[in-house]
């Protein structure tokens, strides 16, 4: 293998790390834990799917943010009370915690598989 290919090869290792590893100060629950959680006045519950598909199928109490509009809206969150987000599978809400935690959120949790673990 010549250098490039060997470059390459630690970016895009280095890159899916990146994704997967769980960011310092962010929870990470299941949906099991989630239903012993749920209805909680002290949490704000934000799905971060499409309209369309938080229109399909939802979870009572969460509110529907897109995680592409999430940096523009989430002036609408409270910094002091915990943001649980979930999607369909925890990839966009880990990246919607994310954008959270560097909008100066401290306490968020991710609901990992999001909806399509949800019974």
């Amino acid at each position: 293998m010549d250098t490039s290919t060997i470059l390459m090869i630690i970016f895009i290792a280095g890159f899916l790390l990146w994704r997967v590893i769980p960011v310092k100060g962010i929870r990470n629950i299941t949906t099991d834990q989630l239903q012993n959680e749920l209805g909680d006045k002290n949490k704000q519950y934000i799905d971060v799917r499409t309209p369309m598909e938080y229109k399909g199928r939802s979870i009572k109490g969460f509110k529907n943010i897109p995680v592409d509009q999430l940096s523009s809206n989430s002036s609408s969150l409270l910094k002091d009370k915990e943001v649980v987000v979930i999607c369909q599978s925890g990839m966009r809400s880990a990246r919607a915690a994310k954008i959270l935690k560097k909008q100066g959120f401290t306490q968020i949790t991710n609901v990992k598989c999001g909806m399509s673990a949800w019974n």
